[in-house]
Formats: C-alpha cells, structure tokens, sequence
C-alpha cells in the first residue's frame, strides 16, 4: 500500500512539473517545448 502511494505521487510530481514547464514556456513565448529551435524557427513547419 505504502508503495502505491509513493509510486503514485513520483508520477504525479512528474505529470505537473511537465504541465509547469510547458505553461511557463508558453508565458516566455516558446512555440514548441523542448524543441531546440522554439525561438529560432524559421519555418512555422519546423516544429510539429
């Protein structure tokens, strides 16, 4: 049971660090996270 909750709460802090990152990426004016041209896109197809 202990381990559940553990497990559980390791994927729920990875979950909402992933939804953090790409909101505050989205603030900053990233086109596409983790892509390494999102400030540098020449082409609006580059990043899918």
């Amino acid at each position: 049971m202990l381990e559940s909750i553990i497990i559980l709460s390791i994927v729920a802090a990875l979950v909402i660090g992933a939804i953090a990152k790409t909101i505050a990426d989205k603030k900053k004016g990233v086109k596409c996270t983790g892509c390494p041209h999102s400030k540098t896109c020449t082409s609006k197809d580059l990043c899918r």
